[in-house]
């Protein structure tokens, strides 16, 4: 097991505003530590690795991103690159014989799902798509209610996730086709996540799709259907929305507040016990949750985690997959 004297020793690629947050985060884990960061600018890594230096540790900083894969110290690479190059360099990190947490999403298409996660099964490494929502305590005790039969049985999912980016550089990676932009892959992947994790894969999939000038989805309206259940999903890049997330059941209903995936707190509502509303004292931003699981997991040998499986990543991608067919095919 790692400890604060024994410490998970990770590496970070791709040191962009999300990279920034999780270092923030890892340095509140008294089990981790940042010894590495890589960037294709020598200036922008030397600046990454100086704004995360602490009392007892600096970071080295690399130029390129084969320069830490090639650091023994390094135990686990965290891949914070565009989404597009997230197979690659996560195929790279397993071959150098590295563990990987890679950001969301893993992959573009479940081939490439399969291929990443076979290599660490057969190289015996552990790796998790990064979906940081999954281990947000309120999002988990809200999904606990949902699967406990606390709600009864399930009938009504929703999630929206929205804000307005179309005054964005069109070459960013929000909007730029070529660098897997839209609204769908960056921020609609929460919304199905949360749907597919209460009641799974649908049986039909309706879309209603806004495009920005660029070609990529600007937003999208999703409808799963199930035998006796829905879940309404939306996504933007075309304005803000409230970014709350429900489950309804016959028995009551659950309520994630804004910002749902990474937020404080939840409302539970049942006629027998009226309405509840309960907070978690969150550390950090929340992407510590995941990093913990990642240290627990690695420290127990396992090869992926039990709450964010090899096959949920295969099958939410399989989903994303079908809604973008259904937004291609209007």
């Amino acid at each position: 097991m790692y400890t604060a004297q024994n410490p998970l020793r990770w590496g970070i690629i791709g040191l962009g505003k999300i990279a920034h947050s999780f270092a923030r985060d890892l340095a509140l884990v008294p089990q981790a530590r940042l010894v590495a960061v890589g960037s294709r600018s020598q200036e922008k890594a030397i600046e990454f690795a100086q704004t995360h230096t602490t009392s007892d540790n600096q970071p080295v900083a690399c130029v390129g991103y084969e320069e830490l894969l090639a650091l023994e110290e390094v135990d686990v690479v965290y891949i914070a690159t565009p989404h597009t190059s997230h197979v690659e360099w996560s195929l790279k990190a397993l071959a150098a014989g590295k563990h990987v947490l890679c950001e969301k999403p893993m992959a573009l298409t479940p081939d490439q799902v399969q291929e990443v996660t076979s290599l660490a099964q057969s190289r015996g490494l552990f790796f998790m798509e990064a979906l940081w929502s999954r281990f947000n305590p309120a999002v988990q005790k809200a999904m606990d209610y949902a699967r406990s039969g606390r709600l009864g049985a399930l009938r009504y999912v929703q999630a929206d996730f929205g804000f307005f980016a179309l005054d964005r550089d069109p070459a960013s990676r929000l909007l730029n086709p070529d660098l897997g932009g839209g609204s769908l892959w960056d921020i609609g992947i929460y919304p199905i996540f949360w749907a597919y994790q209460l009641l799974g894969t649908p049986t039909s999939i309706t879309v209603q799709k806004l495009a920005a000038s660029t070609g990529v989805d600007a937003q999208l309206r999703v409808e799963f259907n199930y035998p006796e259940a829905t879940a309404q999903l939306f996504s933007s890049f075309h304005t803000f929305s409230a970014m709350t997330a429900q489950a309804g059941g016959t028995l009551g209903s659950v309520l994630l507040h804004p910002r749902w995936h990474e937020t404080d707190r939840l409302t539970i509502q049942t006629p027998d016990l009226g309405t509840e509303t309960e907070l978690f004292d969150l550390i950090g931003k929340g992407y510590t949750y995941e990093i913990n699981e990642v240290i627990d997991c690695i420290g127990q040998g396992l090869i992926e985690s039990p709450l964010w499986t090899h096959q949920n990543s295969w099958e939410l991608n399989a989903l994303i997959i079908a809604v973008s067919d259904s937004a291609n095919s209007l």
